[in-house]
């Protein structure tokens, strides 16, 4: 489901208010046989969750609340969401490293054990194949976690160059976590929440950091990082553990921090200004082109050493073509390849993701404009259903981000 999550939302809330809610129940998220349901559906439909097919998967879109009083809930308090659709895996051996190095564009080797990063999975010509949140566990033992929609190639891809590389005697393995779910709480009550459930100090624990603790009685992975611009956590859990976690979060917050769907999720990354892959990343956009040029570490720009290191080494060098940038404007929301023109009304570019914000009650958007027009507050005209509305470039994120650094 492509750049309709927020759009799809807000229809859903509609026309909820405007029709017999089983008869819209039955029609726009029925359960589908051939749809795959993480543990925590049966708790998601009995607290009112609104189920919608997503990258295979059927996710709780938004509960009894809309997706503006969540998104705002998220910042204020903090929300709870099951994003078990995503697979994480481990790669572990001697080798492990050097072997993600040539596949992704992070400095790997560089983190210090218990640290990751946000990085892009390449291919040959430098798109990207995917981004990823990288952990670095130990010397030999990386954790990752990939996106839902990207699940199948991420996964074939891993394993077509692992056994190229196993068969040169490289000494790496993997495991995927099938058996455990994936659980983000976020917001400024995250941690005090979860400090609740553990005898681990949270407070020692900082942005992009990974420990394996024991929380609410069970062995969990847990990442000091997030898809909301706040503080917080993303927490993996043994699978028949998930509902008992996710019900005494929601205990220990005194009924702060709410169960959140998909429609707030979306808001609330475009409000950080982060990417959703298949919207504003795809596998020919690179990520010097997508504003991700900090995730190339400075050794990795120096020995390359990547997929596709010649053409992204080369765009650091002489600049991208194009740029993702921010963008306000006027009018009706702008959605997904929307045109962005000159103020002479010529094409420089489209929208790649577009919103209502809830937070600062104005639309947002960010999309790829032509280098040389993407600074900010470049005026630019945006084209929706043939009409033209006039806009401008601006920075990102459009909401300060608050993550917890020393």
């Amino acid at each position: 489901m492509r750049g309709g999550l927020w759009q799809l939302g807000q229809s859903i809330t509609r026309r909820l208010g405007q029709a017999d809610k089983k008869t819209i129940a039955r029609r726009c998220y029925a359960s589908d046989a051939d749809l795959k349901k993480t543990a925590l559906y049966d708790f998601h439909v009995a607290n009112g969750g609104k189920m919608v097919p997503f990258a295979g998967w059927s996710m709780p879109i938004q509960y009894k609340d809309s997706i503006m009083e969540s998104t705002i809930n998220c910042r204020e308090n903090g929300s709870l969401f099951d994003v078990a659709h995503m697979c994480g895996l481990s790669l572990k051996g001697k080798d492990c490293v050097p072997f993600l190095e040539k596949l992704v564009v992070a400095d790997v080797a560089g983190l210090a054990p218990g640290t990751g990063s946000l990085t892009v999975f390449t291919n040959e010509k430098g798109g990207a194949i995917d981004d990823s949140v990288i952990t670095k566990v130990t010397d030999d033992h990386i954790y990752l976690v990939v996106n839902a929609g990207c699940r199948d190639k991420d996964l074939a891809h891993i394993e077509e160059h692992m056994k190229a590389f196993k068969a040169k005697g490289g000494d790496v393995s993997w495991h995927i976590y099938d058996e455990r779910s994936l659980l983000a709480l976020q917001g400024p009550l995250a941690a005090p929440t979860l400090q609740h459930l553990t005898k681990e100090d949270l407070s020692k624990m900082y942005f992009g950091e990974f420990r394996i603790i024991d929380i609410n009685g069970s062995k969990c992975f847990l990442t000091r990082t997030g898809y909301t611009g706040e503080d917080g956590f993303e927490i993996s859990v043994p699978s028949e553990n998930a509902v008992d976690l996710a019900k005494a979060i929601l205990e220990k917050s005194e009924g702060k921090v709410r169960l959140t769907g998909l429609g707030a999720r979306d808001s609330l990354r475009l409000e950080a200004g982060l990417c959703l892959y298949g919207n504003d990343m795809e596998q020919h956009i690179t990520p010097v082109e997508a504003g991700l040029t900090w995730a190339i570490g400075k050794r990795r720009r120096a020995e390359g050493g990547f997929l596709g290191a010649e053409v992204i080494l080369k765009q650091i060098a002489d600049g991208p073509a194009i740029r993702r940038v921010g963008l306000f404007s006027t009018g009706p929301p702008a959605r997904s390849h929307s045109e962005i023109q000159n103020e002479n009304g010529e094409n420089i570019g489209e929208v790649t993701s577009g919103g209502f914000s809830p937070c600062l009650k104005k639309n947002i958007g960010m999309g790829y404009v032509k280098s040389g027009l993407h600074k900010p507050g470049t005026k630019v005209k945006i084209v929706i259903r043939g009409k033209t509305y006039e806009g401008s470039v601006t920075k990102m994120p459009f909401v300060p981000t608050k993550y917890y650094k020393p």
